[in-house]
């Protein structure tokens, strides 16, 4: 699957005294991929939650290349890794403007049922949409 994107520009509140962007940043902008990921096949993130399933962060793996600047028009790119089971794993590039790699990184996250704090396996509407859009 090629990858789904979104862009936007770096907002001054997102850097440090050096208008570089706090690297703690990045894991709200790998969010924003996930949540647009699928949103792009017609799933809301929201109410997968409204359903009882919750997906929390388990890995968390950012590999910095070049600094993302103030006022950057930056692209988080986002793709799913592998079919998911109880967890789902996506790949991510943040590019600059100029296509420059600013960052790579990869997240894990588990699903998770609300109520009983207890990892499920994926839900087959999910599996059946991923294929049904050739996520994977």
């Amino acid at each position: 699957m090629k990858f789904n994107e979104i862009s936007f520009r770096i907002r001054y509140g997102e850097t440090d005294q050096m208008g570089v962007v706090y690297h703690g940043n990045y894991a709200q902008f790998l969010e924003m991929g996930r949540v647009e990921w699928l949103r792009s096949m017609g799933i809301s993130y929201k109410k997968m939650e409204e359903s009882g399933i919750m997906l929390p962060v388990i890995s968390l793996q950012v590999n910095y290349k070049k600094p993302a600047v103030y006022d950057n028009l930056i692209t988080v790119r986002t793709k799913l890794h592998k079919i998911p089971t109880v967890k789902i794993e996506f790949d991510f590039e943040i590019k600059n403007e100029v296509e420059e790699l600013l960052a790579d990184a990869k997240v894990v996250l588990a699903f998770m049922d609300i109520e009983r704090k207890k990892p499920i396996r994926c839900p087959q509407y999910l599996l059946d949409t991923i294929k049904q859009h050739g996520a994977f």
